[in-house]
C-alpha cells in the first residue's frame, strides 16, 4: 500500500491511496473461507459448498467491502499521524462510471480531498484589547416598567366612546386598491395629530386618513404591517371601528405586588420598586455578559487570522447533507458557519494549551441554572427544586444525548472566556440601556 499527500494550497490537499493485490487479497480469501463454512447453498449441506462456488456468488461484494474497510482504516490512521487539524470529513474524489473494473483489476487507486488548518496560535496577553460592558438600570427604566406592569395587570373595559391611549379594534382598508387588514390599533403609538382622529369616536365609526400622515415606524409598530406591506402603503385609507378596548391601570397595592412577585414577597411600594430594579438589573447583567462574550469572540477570531479551506468546506457541507441543502443555501449560511467553526478551533486550542476542561459537575450545575431561568416566573420554586434532578436528567438525555454534548461545549466556552478575560487587557465600560440598544443594532 502506498499513501501520498499532495498539498495544493495552504489548507487543502489530496490524499492518494494505491492498493495492490497483496494488500487486500489475504483478507478477501479469509472472509470467503469463513463464508464457505456457514453458507447454505442449494445442492450442498450447510458449510460444504466449494470455496470456488462461494467466490463466484459472494466474491465481488466481499472484495468491495474489504477494500472499503482497508481504505477507511488506513485513511483514518494516516490522518491521526499528521500535525495539521482536519476539518469536516475526507471527500472521495468521484470517478467516472465503470472506471473501476472490479473483476479484472488487481491494483486500485483512490483519491480523497481534505481541508485542514496547520495550527491555531493565539497568544493571550495585554496586547489583546477587550471591553467588558456593564448596563446600569436607571430610574427611568424602572418607572417605565412599573407603568407597563400597571397597564398589563389593569382591568379591561369596552367603552362606547374612545379616549387617548385606547386600543381601537377594526378593519383597515385602502380606498383605491384591494388591501385590507383587521387589527388592534394602539393609539398611544400614533403621532398626536393622527391619534386625534381616533379620539371621541364610537363603534362603526369610519376614520379616513392619508398614508402620508403615517410615520414610517408607525406602519409596523402601530398598524402591524410587514415591511413589504408598509412599502406599498399609499393613498387614502379608512379604518372602520369594531370595538374599543381600554385598560385601567392597576392600583399599587398588596394584591398587585402579590400578582407580580408572589404572596408576601414585597410589602410596600419601596420594596416593590427595589424588587423591580433588582429583577431588571439581573436580566441586563445576563444580557451584558452575553454581549461582552460575543464581542470578545469577534476580537479573538480576528486576531487568530485562521485561514479556513472555504471551497472544500462548502463542498463538504453540500455532500454531507445529502441533498437537503443547495449551493445557494450554503453560500448564504456559510459566513455564520465559518465564524462558529473558527471560534470552536480557538476555544479548543486555548482549552488544550491551558488545561481547561469541562467537568460533569459543571454540566449539571449549568443545566440547573438554565432550568431555573426558564421557570423563573412560574412561582414553582420549591416544587421545581424538589424535582430538579429529574428535570436535569431528562434534559441531558434528550436529543439522543446531544443535549449533554452541547452543554459540555457551552461549559468549556464559559471557562475559556473567563480565562481569556483574566489574561487580556479588559476595560470595563458602563453604558445606558439606550446605548446598549444602539450597540445591538450595529
Amino acid at each position: 500500500m502506498e499513501i501520498t499527500l499532495d498539498k495544493h494550497s495552504a489548507n487543502q490537499a489530496l490524499i492518494k491511496i494505491k492498493l495492490n493485490e497483496a494488500d487486500y487479497q489475504p483478507k478477501v480469501d479469509a472472509k470467503l473461507k469463513d463464508y464457505a463454512k456457514k453458507a447454505a447453498i442449494k445442492g450442498f449441506r450447510p458449510g460444504k459448498a466449494p470455496v470456488s462456488m462461494v467466490k463466484n456468488i459472494y466474491g465481488m461484494s466481499v472484495l468491495v467491502d474489504e477494500i472499503n474497510s482497508i481504505l477507511s482504516e488506513s485513511l483514518n490512521n494516516y490522518l491521526k499521524e499528521q500535525t495539521f487539524r482536519i476539518l469536516g470529513e475526507p471527500l472521495p474524489v468521484e470517478k467516472e462510471d465503470n472506471s473501476i473494473d472490479w473483476k479484472a483489476q488487481k491494483d486500485f487507486d483512490f483519491e480523497y480531498k481534505i481541508g485542514f488548518v496547520e495550527s491555531v496560535e493565539l497568544p493571550l496577553d495585554n496586547k489583546t484589547k477587550g471591553t467588558k460592558y456593564s448596563i446600569k438600570v436607571d430610574d427611568k427604566l424602572v418607572n417605565e416598567t412599573i407603568d407597563n406592569l400597571k397597564s398589563q395587570y389593569g382591568e379591561s373595559t369596552n367603552p362606547e366612546v374612545s379616549e387617548a391611549g385606547d386600543n381601537i379594534y377594526g378593519d383597515l382598508k385602502v380606498i383605491d386598491g384591494n388591501f385590507s387588514k383587521t387589527l388592534s390599533l394602539p393609539t398611544s403609538k400614533l403621532s398626536k395629530k393622527l391619534a386625534a382622529k381616533f379620539i371621541g369616536i364610537s363603534k362603526e365609526a369610519v376614520v379616513e386618513f392619508e398614508a402620508k400622515e403615517v410615520k414610517k415606524d408607525e406602519w409596523s409598530e402601530a398598524f402591524g404591517l410587514s415591511a413589504e406591506e408598509a412599502a406599498e402603503a399609499k393613498g387614502a385609507f379608512t379604518f372602520t371601528v369594531k370595538n374599543i378596548n381600554r385598560t385601567a391601570e392597576a392600583e399599587l397595592n398588596q394584591e398587585f405586588f402579590d400578582k407580580i412577585f408572589g404572596p408576601d414577597q414585597v410589602k410596600s411600594l419601596e420594596e416593590f420598586t427595589e424588587k423591580v430594579r433588582e429583577t431588571l438589573q439581573s436580566s441586563y447583567d445576563r444580557e451584558s455578559k452575553v454581549f461582552t462574550e460575543e464581542e470578545l469572540k469577534k476580537v479573538l477570531v480576528e486576531k487568530a487570522k485562521i485561514d479556513l479551506p472555504d471551497t472544500f468546506l462548502k463542498e463538504w457541507l453540500i455532500r454531507a447533507n445529502d441533498g437537503k441543502v443547495t449551493e445557494e443555501d450554503v453560500e448564504k449560511e456559510y459566513p455564520i458557519y465559518a465564524n462558529q467553526l473558527t471560534w470552536s478551533l480557538i476555544s479548543n486550542q486555548i482549552a488544550k494549551d491551558n488545561g481547561i476542561q469541562a467537568e460533569h459537575a459543571d454540566v449539571i450545575e449549568k443545566t440547573k441554572e438554565m432550568i431555573r431561568e426558564q421557570f423563573a416566573s412560574s412561582g414553582l420554586g420549591a416544587q421545581l427544586e424538589a424535582s430538579m434532578d429529574v428535570f436535569v436528567d431528562n434534559y441531558l438525555k434528550g436529543n439522543e444525548g446531544q443535549n449533554y454534548m452541547n452543554m459540555l461545549t457551552s461549559v468549556q466556552n464559559d471557562k475559556v472566556l473567563a480565562f481569556v478575560q483574566e489574561k487580556i487587557d479588559l476595560k470595563e465600560k458602563n453604558i445606558s440601556i439606550d446605548e446598549f440598544k444602539e450597540l445591538l443594532e450595529k
